[in-house]
């Protein structure tokens, strides 16, 4: 530490303030809270990341570590205490986006404040401290807790606000344009069309909101018993005109650094959560079993290719109808992150070892290979998908949308009871904030991607 450039004295100071144990939550708050504070002070006595020397890094990860640790001390011992404190005793639903800063305002230092965020937000990825780890390290603590944790899920299930707004504009138009999704009727079936046209439809922070209102939009519709998925046309010189299920996350975002930590429990436990489960109501708990939630079968059209985040969507849908040309793929290893739940899912589709070579391995599966075949419902030729599309809602639509429903709830309770999704994004908090400010992302990006020379 001092060859960091930090004093004996304070560096003294400050070890002698890390807080070893839990008491209640009002001694700890405080007992903590002042030992994050003089963490922070040390860490903005060393230079910004980009410009510190070897010496320096080491400390900063040292601080980092042990400000971390305490964390998950406080909170192993009062996130539930904690969470019913945010919610008034979980008569308020809180989303998680606006949870993790409540707790940075409740107890200072548990959690970034927005300035905290703002002030990396400027940087590229591997240039940022990683300030949004504590979030992962808050949420995956408040997802472990059954009571609070099964409330954050119901929170992110409910439809968005806005949502009613265009349901009435659906209603009355027949569509809706929310800029990067559109939702149309036509007959029985709504259509989410989802586009971000200049990345090959790659899903970033511009392209979340839309999606998850579109999708509420599509749920809630009274009108339509059936809900598409499909990706519109897009500009890339080699697919240009052409129709794409979608390229996944948007790596020039990532590496860039525009794509928040929250993102990714935002995407997934909100609209691709709902694609499986469907929309909550606020006055019963999400539950398979009762029966609570409105949903709605869902199929996908899959034109081109779903690489990674479209491919975990697949595995949420109801039907899959892929052209035969079309491949999918999970790159996570070169991504250097966690697929969303395609670790939890994807082994049901496809058996054990070939989710493990899918997602640790690049393992490509053409969607008319046998393989392939195990998460693609319908091959048709790529000229043929509309006609066939027509004919696969035609089928869905004439079994009852009772009925379709009723069978996908009862897979569920077998499949992935609501527990067993909940404990497995708590690992996933903390895992993937890992992941999200690892070394290795970095390099994999720019090695894999060459994700330094690519325009925003």
């Amino acid at each position: 530490m001092q060859e960091g450039g930090l004093d004996q004295d304070t560096v003294a100071a400050w070890l002698a303030a890390v807080p070893r144990s839990t008491t209640g939550i009002a001694e700890d708050r405080r007992r903590f809270a002042q030992f994050w504070k003089q963490s922070d002070a040390l860490i903005a006595r060393l230079p910004k990341k980009p410009k510190r020397s070897r010496a320096e890094a080491e400390a900063a990860q040292t601080i980092f570590a042990a400000a971390r640790a305490a964390r998950e001390r406080f909170l192993s011992a009062h996130a539930g205490v904690l969470y019913d404190e945010l919610t008034q005793r979980r008569s308020r639903f809180v989303r998680l986006e606006d949870l993790v800063f409540a707790a940075a305002a409740a107890v200072p230092g548990l959690t970034p404040t927005p300035e905290q965020i703002a002030a990396e937000s400027e940087f590229l990825q591997r240039d940022k401290d990683g300030v949004e780890i504590d979030q992962g390290i808050f949420l995956a603590h408040v997802l472990a807790d059954e009571t609070s944790g099964r409330h954050l899920c119901h929170a992110m299930l409910l439809p968005r606000a806005s949502a009613a707004d265009f349901l009435r504009e659906l209603d009355a138009r027949g569509r809706v344009d929310l800029g990067k999704v559109t939702v149309e009727r036509r007959g029985k079936a709504v259509f989410v069309t989802a586009g971000n046209a200049r990345f090959l439809n790659a899903e970033d922070n511009t392209t979340l909101d839309a999606m998850e209102i579109a999708v509420d939009v599509a749920i809630l519709d009274p009108a339509t018993d059936v809900a598409v998925l499909r990706g519109g046309e897009v500009e890339h010189p080699k697919y240009r005109g052409q129709k794409l299920f979608g390229a996944g996350i948007n790596l020039t975002h990532l590496y860039r650094g525009l794509i928040p930590f929250t993102w990714f429990l935002r995407r997934d436990l909100g609209f691709v959560h709902k694609f499986f489960r469907g929309v909550a109501q606020p006055d019963a708990m999400p539950d398979d079993v009762h029966g609570t939630g409105i949903e709605k079968p869902w199929i996908a059209a899959l034109d081109g290719f779903a690489i990674g985040g479209h491919c975990q969507i697949l595995l949420t849908m109801d039907y899959v109808l892929a052209a035969s040309d079309a491949f999918m793929t999970l790159p996570a290893r070169k991504e250097g992150i966690i697929p969303g739940a395609a670790n939890l899912r994807m082994p049901r589709f496809t058996g054990d070892r070939i989710a493990r070579q899918a997602i640790q391995y690049e393992r490509r599966l053409d969607c008319a290979s046998p393989e392939g075949r195990l998460i693609c419902d319908e091959i048709a030729a790529p000229a043929e998908m509309d006609g066939a599309l027509d004919r696969v809602i035609a089928r869905l639509i004439s079994s009852g949308a009772v009925s379709a429903t009723s069978n996908r709830r009862a897979l569920r309770i077998g499949e992935e009871p609501f527990d067993i999704f909940r404990q497995y994004f708590s690992a996933y908090a903390r895992d993937q904030a890992y992941c999200h400010y690892s070394p290795a992302l970095i390099a994999n990006l720019e090695r894999e991607w060459n994700a330094h020379n690519r325009k925003i």
